[in-house]
């Protein structure tokens, strides 16, 4: 149950929000484009990120790219 402590968890990296031109979901309410987010942890097709609410989210990886 690895995703209960994910909040707290040390952040992995840093990624930018570039679109919320999601196809089936509401992203814009949760992601701003431009803003940069905590990636918390990742699969293959999800970043784990604190959004706009505070909370742990995961979001395709199209919606982002990463930080240097």
């Amino acid at each position: 149950m690895i995703h209960h402590t994910w909040l707290n968890r040390p952040t992995m990296k840093k990624v930018k929000c570039v679109h919320t031109n999601a196809e089936k979901y509401v992203v814009n309410r949760v992601l701003t484009p431009g803003k940069t987010y905590d990636v918390k942890n990742e699969t293959e097709e999800f970043y784990f990120i604190v959004d706009n609410t505070g909370k742990v989210g995961g979001f395709y990886k199209d919606y982002f790219e990463e930080v240097r």
